[in-house]
Formats: C-alpha cells, sequence, structure tokens
C-alpha cells in the first residue's frame, strides 16, 4: 500500500476540533507516553567541550540550529504545550517565539538572509510538510503540500533551493517478522518557490537531515537500510546497524562515502570543504564524530548543529536518559482538544469505576529485569503506591470490575514471547488477595475485559505451536482470536479466530477489539454472542489499543495514520507515528487527541473525578 494519506479526511479531522458541538462532558484521559521529562539545550565548541546550558528554565527544547551568521539558535520548545519554533541569540538571551499553532511545528531552519524560517508542521493535513514563514509578513506557505512525510529542511547557501527529507510514495513496511513499522526515505532538493523538485538519493534505504555544503555543489546525509529503522529506535541495536555518511553532487549525482560501517550514524553537516561531524550514537550515550577520525564530547546528545564557520555546536541533551525512566502517574500532558484532560501514566493503566485509583503494570525502568512484573495501585492523583501482586514473567492490561471488587489482568510471556511461551488470565482483590487464574493449559491467554454485568470476561487467545503459523502471527480460525470467560462455572467459548487483541467490552454490551488484516491493524466491534461484526476504522495505517468510555458511546485509539513526525532513527521511541484519537462507537465522528513527536498508546478513561477531588 503506498502512502497516499487522503488530504481531506486530515483536514477534516483536525478542524472539527473548534467547529463541533461538544460529544461529552470533560473527561480525564490516562495515556502511556513515550517521551522525555528533561530536554536542554547546550552550546559548546565544535567537539562538544566547553558546554554551558543556552537557554534558561527545565521546560522540553530540542532540534535546534544556528543561523547562517551565528548570531541566532532556533529551535522546537513545548513550554506552552504544543511544539512550537523559537529562536534565541546564541548567548542565551533575547528569547522569541516564532510558531504558535496547536499543530506539530518542528524542526526548524533560518534562510542565509534570516527573513524566512523553513519548518515541518501538521498544521494543514496532520501529516508532515515543509512550511515557510516570512518573519517579516508573518504570513506561513506550505512548500511541498504532498501526501507522505516531509523533514528535516536545510536552506542553499544562495538561498534558492531547500534540500529536505521524505517518505513521501513509500508503502507501509514492518520489520521483518514483526509488527512494528520502519521507513524509507529519500532527500530531496525543491526551490525556495516550492518548483522543480528533484530526487537526490535511491530507494530501499532511509536517507535523512541533508545539509548543504558551503559552496551549495553538495549535499550530505546519512543512510540506512529501511528495514533497519526499527532497530535504530531501539538502545540495544544500535551499535552493530551498518550506517553511512554520504555527500551528493547536486549537479552530477557523483557520490562520495565519507563513513561506514557498524554504528547507527546521525546528523552530518559541513564543518569545512573536507571535515564533516556527525553524531555516532550507541545505545546509552553518543559521540560527536568527525569524517577525519577524531572524536569529541560524548554523552546524553542529541541532533548536533554546527555553526556555519564550525568553531561551535548545539544540541539537546536528556532525552536518551529521561525518555526510559519510571515515572509516577498523573503528570499533565499537553493535547488538542480542551475537552479532554491528558494525564501520564505507563503500564496499560486501568481506573478504577469510582475514579480514585489507578491500576497499572509496574515499569521499574526500560530493559530493568522486573519491568512490568508487578500489579501497582496508585491513587489517581499519583500518591499512595501499592505493589499488589508479582508474577513470574510479565504482568499485563489490568481490567476493573464494574463494582470495582476485583482486578483482572494477564501474566506470563507476552510479545516477542508469546509463540513459546504460555500466558494465563488472573484475578485478584485491590488489596492483594485471592489471586487465582481463570484461564488454564497451552497457549497464551491475557488482555482481559470484563462485561458490564461482571459475569464474563473477554480475553485474546494466542498459539503458535502449529507448524503452519505464519511468522507474524497464529494460523487464523484455529488458533487465535478472543475468547469469552464465563464467571459462573468457567466456561470458554470462542467469540472470534482473527488475528485480534485489545479487546474491551463496552458499558452498552459492543466488543471493541484491533485485528490485523490485509497487513493493516484496524478498530472492529462484535456483539458478545458473535453477530454484527463492523469494522469501524479503514486506511493505509495502524489503529490499534481501543479503550471504551464509561458511556458505551465512545473509543479510544492509538493511530499511525499521520505518519513519522520526524526521520524515524532521530528518536528512541518504538512507535513515535502513535496518536489517540477518539471516536464515537460506531466509527464516526473521529477527532485527534494529540499532535506530537512521541508516542501515545494504551490510553484509560477516568470519566468522572471522585468525590472531594480536584480535577484541575
Amino acid at each position: 500500500m503506498t502512502l497516499t494519506r487522503s488530504r481531506a479526511p486530515l483536514v477534516v479531522l483536525l478542524s472539527t476540533l473548534s467547529s463541533v458541538a461538544v460529544l461529552v462532558a470533560t473527561d480525564r484521559i490516562f495515556v502511556d507516553q513515550w517521551s522525555p521529562t528533561r530536554s536542554e539545550l547546550f552550546i559548546a565548541d565544535a567537539d562538544g567541550s566547553n558546554a554551558r546550558k543556552l537557554v534558561a528554565g527545565l521546560e522540553l527544547d530540542y532540534n535546534a540550529s544556528f543561523s547562517f551568521d551565528g548570531e541566532w539558535i532556533v529551535f522546537t520548545s513545548e513550554r506552552h504545550g504544543s511544539a512550537d519554533i523559537f529562536r534565541v541569540r546564541s548567548n542565551g538571551m533575547g528569547l522569541e517565539r516564532l510558531t504558535d499553532s496547536p499543530a506539530f511545528d518542528d524542526q526548524a531552519a533560518l534562510s542565509p538572509d534570516g527573513n524566512s524560517l523553513a519548518f515541518v508542521s501538521t498544521r494543514d493535513t496532520g501529516s508532515t510538510d515543509i512550511h515557510v514563514l516570512d518573519l517579516k509578513t508573518h504570513q506561513t506557505r506550505n512548500l511541498t503540500n504532498s501526501p507522505g512525510g516531509d523533514y528535516r529542511p536545510s536552506w542553499s547557501p544562495d538561498g534558492h533551493q531547500i534540500a529536505f527529507s521524505s517518505d513521501r510514495g513509500t508503502k507501509l513496511q514492518r520489520s521483518k517478522g514483526d509488527w512494528e513499522q520502519v521507513q524509507e526515505a529519500s532527500v530531496y532538493v525543491v526551490g525556495a518557490d516550492g518548483r522543480n523538485l528533484r530526487k537526490l538519493s535511491g530507494a530501499g534505504q532511509l536517507a535523512g537531515s541533508p545539509k548543504w555544503s558551503s559552496d551549495g555543489a553538495r549535499v550530505v546525509f546519512y543512510e540506512l537500510a529501511a528495514g533497519d529503522t526499527f532497530r535504530a529506535r531501539g538502545l540495544g541495536a544500535q551499535a552493530t546497524i551498518e550506517s553511512r555518511i554520504v555527500s551528493i553532487d547536486v549537479t552530477s549525482g557523483a557520490r562520495v562515502e565519507h563513513a561506514s560501517g557498524p554504528g547507527l550514524k546521525l546528523s552530518p553537516q559541513f564543518l569545512d570543504a573536507n571535515r564533516i561531524g556527525y553524531l555516532a550514537k550507541s545505545g546509552t550515550s553518543a559521540t560527536l564524530a568527525f569524517s577525519s577520525g577524531d572524536k569529541g564530547s560524548t554523552g546524553d546528545i542529541g541532533n548536533p548543529a554546527w555553526s556555519r564557520d564550525g568553531r561551535r555546536v548545539v544540541y539537546h541533551s536528556g532525552p536518551i536518559g529521561t525518555i526510559p525512566a519510571t515515572r509516577r502517574p498523573g503528570g499533565s500532558l499537553s493535547g488538542r482538544d480542551p475537552q479532554y484532560d491528558l494525564r501520564f501514566a505507563s503500564g496499560f493503566p486501568a481506573v478504577s469505576p469510582d475514579g480514585r485509583h489507578i491500576a497499572v503494570s509496574e515499569r521499574t525502568g526500560r530493559g530493568s529485569p522486573d519491568d512490568r512484573t508487578s500489579l501497582v495501585v496508585w491513587n489517581t492523583d499519583g500518591t499512595n503506591p501499592r505493589r499488589i501482586f508479582h508474577a513470574e514473567g510479565s504482568l499485563m492490561s489490568p481490567s476493573w470490575s464494574a463494582d470495582g471488587q476485583w482486578i483482572v489482568f494477564g501474566a506470563g510471556s507476552y510479545f516477542k514471547t508469546r509463540a513459546t511461551h504460555p500466558a494465563q488470565v488472573m484475578i485478584v482483590r485491590p488489596d492483594g488477595s485471592e489471586s487465582r487464574s481463570l484461564t488454564t493449559g497451552a497457549g497464551n491467554s491475557g488482555f482481559p475485559s470484563w462485561s458490564p454485568d461482571g459475569k464474563q470476561v473477554v480475553y485474546r487467545f494466542w498459539n503458535d505451536a502449529a507448524s503452519a503459523s505464519p511468522a507474524n502471527g497464529p494460523t487464523p480460525g484455529r488458533a487465535a482470536g478472543l475468547r469469552i470467560f464465563n464467571m459462573h462455572d468457567g466456561a470458554v467459548r470462542t467469540l472470534t479466530t482473527g488475528y485480534d487483541n485489545f479487546p474491551c467490552w463496552s458499558a452498552k454490551g459492543r466488543i471493541v477489539f484491533s485485528r490485523y488484516v490485509d497487513d493493516e491493524f484496524h478498530i472492529f466491534a462484535i456483539n458478545p454472542d458473535g453477530t454484527s461484526l463492523t469494522q469501524l476504522t479503514k486506511g493505509p495505517f495502524d489503529d490499534t489499543h481501543p479503550a471504551c468510555g464509561a458511556d458505551g458511546e465512545h473509543v479510544l485509539f492509538s493511530t499511525s495514520r499521520f505518519g513519522f513526525k520526524d526521520e524515524a532513527p532521530m528518536s528512541d521511541i518504538p512507535q513515535p507515528y502513535g496518536e489517540l484519537i477518539v471516536m464515537k462507537i460506531d466509527g464516526s465522528d473521529q477527532r485527534p487527541l494529540t499532535d506530537n513527536r512521541w508516542e501515545e498508546g494504551t490510553p484509560a478513561w477516568q470519566p468522572v473525578a471522585p468525590k472531594g477531588a480536584s480535577t484541575k
């Protein structure tokens, strides 16, 4: 499937935020967002020595670059909620906001004369285009306006052309043997007036972050196989990934390879005619490296950008260390729709019916041996955590009974090990007493949800034991699908036999779930007796992680429909394309709630604030 996302539906999705009547009363939503808690800008000598903090405060600031004369630095900040573009003098003074939009604005570059700003934005279509802002008139125009994502604009020295990377015209692709998306992208050059678009790099790769040589003759970029762009987002694999720093003569197309071999290489830039600086990233640290073989500072360094004279570098620090860091639930998150109060909670959060407590699969740090092995109940204000159950293996997806007396969850092995390791659906009291298994036997059971009357539990079943099972899932019709457990007699019946997961049993009876079909994940609904199966979402993208509203009328879910917001290797996030959407349970009135470069998944509703509790 080619990523030719229809523009009109995306515009409708974005415009409805200000044009439709209120669908529901203000709700609080807990969502697992993969984002940093610290991202600060530093300016230093070219090799990273003598670093000093550029901007005051502890806001999330990132993706900085110098003006041509070195006097200004433009960067992205979330200091007012959504991502917008700011500039500051290179001495840290004169902070100024340049864009003010509820959409996502990022990856900015000033023109050589300093009068125009090229940047990435979702403001027109939901997916990223290159926009140009006239800093004198404050008028903005969409330069690229094309389906797919456009990233990382860079001005030619004469100001007549802009180089950028783009995944336009590519297909939805997955990592080999996996459900995760990979990204193919190429480097393009276009006139500053939007004409004379041409492609510089070849297919089958991700070519990104182009920068011009000082004479405008060459463009340098990094390059790696498209199939490696999921592994590039994981800290453990980055040191082994084959990548290259390449430059191309924009007239003849002649290629020169400046660095190659194992290790993720990013953010290249000409420092002079014969020397290129770039970032060598390897897991929990990154190093400023140079095509001459020299090495600079090592640390939590992201997206370095050097001044035109090659003497200084600006970079952000914090995301490598803090994206996987643990944090308490309840922190406020930025969203597009004021009807919904978004709050952080990691570990498949589930809110109790009275709105007072939240159960999660405890996060102890990415890569920690006890990560996601315990069930913890917090107060919804982020206080008083109590560990009530520890599993041998993973513990996933808790769900409260309607009377608040029980929590059901999955325990065992999930995700990559589900094919060879068992898992069961279990139940426990909120105080940790009376724990027991509901399911038994072979296979992998998990991701349960209670029926509204508390008499049944729907869950996902998986068994890859059959030799005919495909690499990406069990054999449909034989060893997959949704099952319903009867709490009275323990009987289990088959509801579906597809590649189905994440069921939620709505208050008005419909069961909503995600299904993998025709190489896409989408949201479906079905009656508990197996009738009226309906596909609720469609398109060349993935929709998953549905969560049912307490009103029985609405569903939350995560989507990739707006695509990557940046080149995939530029963040240590598994699914940086994941955004949150709310819709009616019949699939209508789909409305985006988030628009950022982070990942949102596994949402949970808190439809009413507990008595006596503040909603602020």
